[in-house]
């Protein structure tokens, strides 16, 4: 591993494609990305020359188009090369990148498209496609022009074309437009607390100062190797595994898909992974559900080997003495701790984990098997890392430091608020929205309840009921359960998921109007029957799906439990003023919840 870093400061780059355009002129020859091709089953590698090459090839495609600088162009694809190059190309014309999520909901997606005003949409393939036909049409009048990445054989009257019929063939200089470096570079849509996203405005500098303070705090060396999963469209990714690279001259290689995952961590053996915590849970499940099938003495190797290794780091990290039993380490490490490691590589010289709270247990047992993960903690509406822990000062429990340069104070009910050149410009045509969000002194209210000691943050709570799934994605169960609760079928409903991987409900449903949907779908009225009927389960969800129908993608009820008991003042579930006891609710059928998540 070169030990030499080769970072681009912001003294010399004023913008995102000026600090591209700084890392092609510096190791031309360097391998900058890469992707697996498909048809001849191999890994391909681009250098940052290659990849400046093809960007110029995407600039005179959006040239062509008449596009003018401020205009938004918008993507929908998986993480790739590709996605790389549109959105450089549209920064170094001027243009504003809306990136979206490939799994979002053609509703959702549409009111992003017309909200923004997009003029250029490109997508991956006919599965986006199909997804947004009925949308395109009757909403966008701005679009002018789609391009896919594959050929997608059918008549349309939309402006459809396939790239490489996109693309041209001549030879053409990158442009990096030298603008001012406050101006727009990206609309982010993120859900709110209600069922429209907003458009998270961040300029250059609020993201080129994200990503070199990122640097501050962690060293990355050119030598480094990320592997890149989670989508460009989430804004982690995108600044810490995208823009922070450029700036560090590390390699990014895309990952196949979730589902090889496994594989490409064993293929690609990454320095580097930036994570949310889904990914871990899944690890650390797999381990549990094997041990649990391992002989007695397996399994107090294992738990040995973990207990040694937390204490290795919490020496390592000066917080205790050193003690005897450290000895067995390396033999312990050898032993247990590195066939571990192998699964996600072998190389990992530290895992980034955002976007929701890392469960003590899995830390513990990660970082004690010798794989040093390091919680963070940030907003969208901050471009988006806020603290991060460092390697030599982890306090696994906390979300890290805040980065240098970043205000942080304790307002009214413990809400955490921040400061700093990473603070977005505000909402996109929300400017009500945003002064709601940011104070007159600059203050960006997050709604995160919080601690600080010894300048680690600890988030403790939320000042609104917001659900923090697996994932990272962000829900407001009190809008879902208003949405449900409209149909008559369902008396109360509460939406559960914190830290789990999809959403579920429970249910008190409507007598009356229970009899009669049973009817209507030749089921038993019985509500014990309908608990534990799986054919009503799944007519219940499919209702359910459309009265969520203009929630985000990953907003989606997965599971569903029916609980025949009304929840009542009398039963202590609701306050004298008819609110929902959340906690009261969620505790008292903690064994239903549990199942079901089961597996997972």
């Amino acid at each position: 591993m070169n030990k030499t870093t080769d970072i681009i400061p912001l003294d010399l780059v004023r913008t995102l494609p000026g600090a591209f355009r700084e890392r092609v002129h510096r190791t031309p020859d360097a391998t900058a990305y890469i992707q697996y091709d498909s048809k001849h089953s191999s890994w391909n590698h681009y250098s940052w020359q290659q990849t400046a090459d093809n960007t110029a090839r995407f600039q005179a495609a959006m040239r062509n188009e008449g596009l003018q600088p401020g205009d938004r162009v918008s993507i929908m694809a998986g993480n790739s090369s590709e996605w790389v190059m549109f959105d450089q190309a549209a920064l170094g014309l001027g243009l504003v990148t809306v990136p979206l999520y490939t799994n979002d909901r053609p509703e959702n997606v549409g009111y992003i498209l017309e909200d923004a005003g997009v003029i250029l949409l490109m997508i991956e393939g006919s599965e986006q496609w199909h997804l947004l036909c009925d949308v395109i049409k009757p909403q966008l009048n701005n679009l002018k022009r789609i391009v896919s990445f594959e050929h997608i054989e059918e008549s349309t009257e939309l402006p459809l074309l396939a790239l490489e019929y996109w693309l041209t063939d001549e030879h053409c200089e990158l442009q990096a437009l030298e603008g001012d470096p406050e101006e727009l570079a990206t609309i982010v849509y993120t859900s709110g607390t209600t069922g429209q996203p907003k458009g998270v405005m961040l300029s250059h500098t609020n993201i080129l100062w994200d990503a070199a303070a990122g640097l501050s705090m962690i060293d990355v060396y050119p030598d480094d190797l990320a592997l890149s999963f989670l989508p460009l469209s989430h804004t982690l990714e995108r600044t810490a595994g995208y823009y922070l690279m450029i700036l560090a001259g590390g390699c990014v290689a895309f990952n196949r898909s979730i589902p090889q995952l496994g594989e490409d961590l064993q293929e690609i053996k990454p320095t580097i992974l930036i994570s949310v915590p889904r990914i871990f849970e899944r690890v650390y499940a797999k381990i549990k559900a094997k041990l649990e099938n391992d002989p007695a003495p397996v399994r107090l190797l294992f738990n040995t080997a973990t207990s040694v290794g937390w204490d290795h780091f919490e020496y390592q990290q000066g917080r205790i003495s050193w003690s005897p039993k450290l000895l067995f380490w390396p033999l312990l490490k050898k032993l247990v701790a590195s066939k571990v490691q192998a699964k996600l590589g072998g190389r990992l010289r530290f895992a980034i984990s955002g976007g929701a709270a890392l469960t003590p247990d899995i830390a513990r047992l990660f970082i004690g098997l010798g794989i040093p993960i390091q919680q963070g903690y940030g907003l969208t509406e901050f471009s988006p890392v806020i603290s991060v822990n460092k390697l030599d000062d982890n306090l696994p429990f906390s979300v890290g430091t805040p980065l240098t340069g970043v205000e942080t104070a304790i307002g009214e009910q413990d809400e955490l608020l921040v400061r700093g050149p990473a603070l977005m410009l505000g909402y996109w045509n929300n400017p009500q929205e945003t002064q709601r969000v940011i104070d007159e002194q600059g203050w960006l209210h997050t709604g995160d309840q919080a601690r600080i000691e010894d300048r680690h943050i600890f988030i403790t709570g939320r000042l609104k009921e917001i659900i923090v799934m697996a994932n990272g994605e962000k829900v407001s169960p009190a809008d879902m359960e208003m949405a449900i609760a409209l149909d008559s079928l369902f008396e109360q409903v509460l939406v559960v998921g914190e830290g789990k991987p999809y959403l579920s409900a429970l249910v008190v449903p409507n007598p009356d109007e229970l009899s009669h949907f049973c009817h209507e779908n030749g089921l038993s009225d019985d509500p014990a029957v309908c608990a534990i009927n799986k054919e009503f389960h799944h007519a219940v969800l499919e209702r359910m799906r459309r009265l969520l129908h203009a929630f985000p993608g990953y907003a989606e009820i997965r599971k569903v439990a029916v609980v025949q008991e009304p929840w009542s003042i009398e039963n202590e579930m609701m306050t004298p003023t008819m609110k929902l006891k959340r906690n009261k609710v969620i505790n008292r059928y903690s064994d239903i919840i549990t199942k079901l998540y089961a597996g997972h």
